[in-house]
C-alpha cells in the first residue's frame, strides 16, 4: 500500500510507482437479477458497458448499489472499495483489459492506495474476465 497524496488523487501516487492513469482500477459493487451482488473491476479510464456486463453475467438487470449498501456489504466507503478483505465474499468480474498490468486501486482506506500485479490479483479472486467496458470520449 502507498499513501495517497494530500489531495487524495491517484495520478501522483501512481507516477511514483511507474504507473499511468490507464493502470488505475475502479471497484464497483453491482446488484444483479435475483438479488446477487458482485464486484466489478474496470480500468479507471473506461466506462462500464451495462449491456456487456449483463451478457457476461447472463442476467436481465444490473445496477450499482447505493453507497450506503456498498459500505454495509464491504465495510468500505465509496472511493476506497476493494474486494480484498471485504466484509462480504462476492464473486468478482473484471474487464479483460486489466490483465497483464501492474495496477493501482482502492485499499479500503482514504489514506492509502493498493498497487499490485493484476494477474495475481485476478487469479486469487477467481475473477471472471470479459470485455465489459467502452472508451470514455475525450480520455
Amino acid at each position: 500500500m502507498v499513501p495517497r497524496d494530500e489531495d487524495g488523487t491517484f495520478d501522483d501516487a501512481a507516477a511514483v510507482q511507474g504507473l499511468t492513469r490507464e493502470d488505475g482500477v475502479k471497484t464497483l459493487v453491482v446488484k444483479v437479477s435475483g438479488g446477487t451482488t458482485v464486484f466489478v473491476l474496470i480500468p479507471g479510464t473506461r466506462r462500464l458497458d451495462w449491456s456487456r456486463l449483463r451478457a457476461l453475467l447472463a442476467v436481465n438487470k444490473a445496477s450499482l448499489v447505493p453507497p450506503a449498501t456498498a459500505l454495509e456489504l464491504t465495510g468500505y466507503e465509496s472511493g476506497t472499495i476493494t474486494p480484498l478483505g471485504s466484509g462480504s465474499v462476492l464473486p468478482v468480474y473484471a474487464d479483460e483489459r486489466i490483465r497483464g498490468r501492474r495496477i493501482g486501486m482502492g485499499s479500503g482506506s482514504r489514506d492509502f492506495l493498493l498497487f499490485t500485479d493484476a494477474d495475481a490479483l485476478l487469479a486469487s479472486l477467481s475473477a471472471t474476465l470479459g470485455d465489459i467496458t467502452t472508451e470514455i470520449p475525450g480520455t
